[in-house]
């Protein structure tokens, strides 16, 4: 267990600490006993709030003087990574003899200046500092992601920000009939029409359509109701404050994520985590009686016999073929397989994880295949679990017979769901053991998925979600994403492989 320390008395007295105060506790409270602090500072390089999770570094930090009321101004004690930013209102990184005090020589931190949103003006400075000697690189994108975080806050707090929401709401609510919802912090609005269309159970799909801006920007997403009906809604942040406006558009065509819209190109390439349905998209696009070539069979039969079965079912003519597991082929036998690719009559399904590999050893398999498709994890599908989990469970106790509460569906809509689907499936048969009959509320759900996750520790998010954010910037480039970030692409890779990034 970590060696925690009481945690520090909350000074709400000042916008800055009003705004900062959720936002460090947040990132210091998973923080494990990480050699980790976190400093806040007023404009005038006050120190106003210290946080630490490791009784031992905090012990330190105190030694050197760090603690609420001292004064680090550039002018008193020299270069340092809370005065020179509020001096400069530049970020800066600052490692171990580059700070003036001799003290100060066996940490590395970095500092950014916080800057109101609304006045423009200089609130403070947010520093964080650890032992020299480990990578340093990504300190200020996840420093300078806390502070965008503070400055919303500072301006949400603003005396206009509600008063925008309200005007974003009733500007997109002046036809009656219009449902519409506006989602801000602590604030919910929805017209009379998207009340009756929702019940309490899509509130919860809703908002995670909701969550996924700035990611899915401008699309219009579909959305399965409990009443069975399926709709179309359009998030949008609004502009110049922490909200989004969710416009419910229209019935929509009832759709499947697994099902594709048009005919495929050959071969197809079907990428997904286990427990995704790859199985069920190749099958759906191969149709007919498949013949399935199990890459996991090599281990088995060696790679000669595996070859020489592979060469019968591509040389000859027949259904549609799927190779499965594709990311278990040796660099040898991708060659192989690409080569008979080529010469192939029959549509082939090539069927892979995602991964490095893809741009590596099994990068010419993956260019010899015309199409592509990447099925989303469900974590990135958070909108459906509502639905899913309900869908299933009807089909394990019957319809009707039970009913997912909006809290267990929050619930469940939270949980990071490493197996997917099949997961998913696994914990409603569990539920449909213990409650055959009846609503299912939190304390029903197995013991693993009954608690709000809490995301690991708030550093190893944030650095996780800045890599995310840089990626998708770069339109799937992790050079230009690494260069953005500036780290190596190697650095960027062991990071994404750390952080299990897909």
């Amino acid at each position: 267990m970590a060696d925690r320390i009481a945690p520090e008395p909350r000074d709400d007295t000042t916008p800055l600490s009003r705004a900062a105060n959720p936002v460090l506790e947040r990132f210091a409270a998973e923080l494990a006993g990480s050699p980790v602090a976190l400093v806040l500072a007023d404009q005038t390089a006050k120190v106003v709030g210290v946080r630490s999770a490791n009784r031992s570094f905090h012990r330190t930090i105190e030694r050197l003087g760090i603690a609420p009321g001292v004064s680090f101004g550039e002018d008193e004690i020299g270069v340092n990574a809370v005065g020179t930013p509020a001096e400069t209102r530049q970020g800066l990184l600052v490692r171990g003899p580059e700070h003036s005090l001799a003290s100060f020589h066996a940490f590395t931190c970095y500092g950014h200046p916080i800057v109101n949103p609304v006045t423009r003006r200089l609130e403070g400075v947010l520093g964080i500092g650890r032992p020299s000697g480990e990578d340093d690189r990504l300190f200020p994108p996840l420093v300078q992601r806390m502070v965008r975080d503070i400055e919303d806050r500072l301006q949400l707090a603003s005396p206009n920000a509600q008063h925008r929401l309200l005007t974003a709401f009733q500007q997109a609510a002046r036809r009656r009939d219009r449902p519409v919802i506006v989602l801000g912090e602590g604030l919910v609005l929805a017209t009379p029409a998207a009340l009756d269309l929702l019940q309490p159970a899509d509130h919860a799909a809703v908002r995670a359509c909701a969550e996924q801006i700035p990611s899915r920007l401008g699309e219009t997403q579909r959305l399965d109701l409990a009443s069975g009906r399926t709709i179309a809604v359009h998030c949008a942040p609004i502009d110049g404050v922490q909200g989004v406006l969710v416009d419910i558009l229209a019935d929509a065509p009832a759709h499947r994520h697994d099902r594709f819209d048009s005919e495929p190109g050959w071969p197809l390439l079907v990428v997904g985590e286990p427990g995704t349905g790859r199985t069920t998209a190749a099958q759906e696009a191969a149709g007919g009686d498949p013949v399935t070539l199990d890459a996991a069979e090599i281990v088995r039969q060696g790679e000669q016999s595996w070859a020489v079965t592979m060469d019968e079912i591509l040389g000859s003519q027949g259904p549609a073929v799927i190779v499965d597991n594709a990311q278990l082929l040796s660099e040898r036998m991708t060659a192989i397989l690409v080569q008979r690719l080529r010469a192939t009559r029959r549509e082939v399904v090539v069927v892979s994880t995602p991964g490095e590999h893809l741009d590596g050893v099994h990068a010419p398999l993956a260019a010899m295949c015309t199409a592509r498709r990447n099925l989303l994890p469900l974590r990135r599908r958070r909108h459906e679990i509502p639905q899913l989990a309900q869908r299933v469970l009807d089909e394990v106790t019957g319809a009707g017979r039970t009913r997912l509460t909006a809290d267990a569906l929050s619930v469940l809509t939270a949980q990071p769901w490493p197996g997917n689907f099949s997961e998913l499936r696994r914990v409603m048969l569990a539920i449909a053991d213990a409650r055959s009959a009846g609503d299912i509320v939190p304390a029903d759900l197995p013991e693993s998925h009954r608690g709000r996750p809490s995301p690991g520790s708030p550093l190893r998010q944030a650095e996780r979600e800045v890599i995310v954010a840089a990626i998708e910037a770069a339109g799937g480039n992790k050079q230009k994403a690494a260069t953005a970030l500036g780290v190596s692409r190697s650095t960027l890779y062991n990071r994404i492989r750390a952080l299990r990034i897909d």
